[in-house]
């Protein structure tokens, strides 16, 4: 068996606070927008991105993923200051959407809801249910 070193529980909470961060959560109910953001991988995964890069974050890698004729789309794009992620199903104009930064360097606060904000509106929901979680 292997040696773990023990982690002092005040050198774990002294990081913790160092690395806060803004978690957006959007349930997105009668979204009435361009199919292609509902059923289209590639297109959504190019609009993600622009609106990432739009708002001033670091896009590192995504993967978007379609559920075929019909169905919806589940992506991700990660980012240097965390993830952007989306699901979309179609059949009921409903969306859920997540955007969470850290903010260990810079406040990353004001990108994070313009990202959220911009993603939102394209999706143009007639029911959005939100929420905003600070993290550490």
């Amino acid at each position: 068996m292997k040696n773990f070193q023990q982690v002092v529980p005040i050198q774990a909470a002294a990081i913790a606070r160092q690395a806060t961060g803004l978690h957006l959560i959007g349930d997105l109910y009668g979204c009435l927008c361009d199919s292609r953001l509902m059923l289209d991988a590639s297109y959504l995964e190019a609009f993600c991105k622009a609106r990432v890069a739009a708002a001033g974050l670091t896009s590192v890698g995504s993967l978007f993923h379609s559920f075929g004729e019909g169905g919806g789309v589940t992506g991700v794009v990660v980012l240097a200051e965390s993830h952007l992620s989306i699901h979309t199903w179609p059949e009921s104009g409903y969306v859920t959407l997540d955007v969470y930064v850290c903010n260990y360097s810079t406040n990353n606060r004001p990108k994070a809801q313009q990202l959220f904000q911009d993603i939102q509106a394209a999706f143009s929901p007639s029911d959005p249910h939100l929420h905003s979680v600070e993290r550490a």
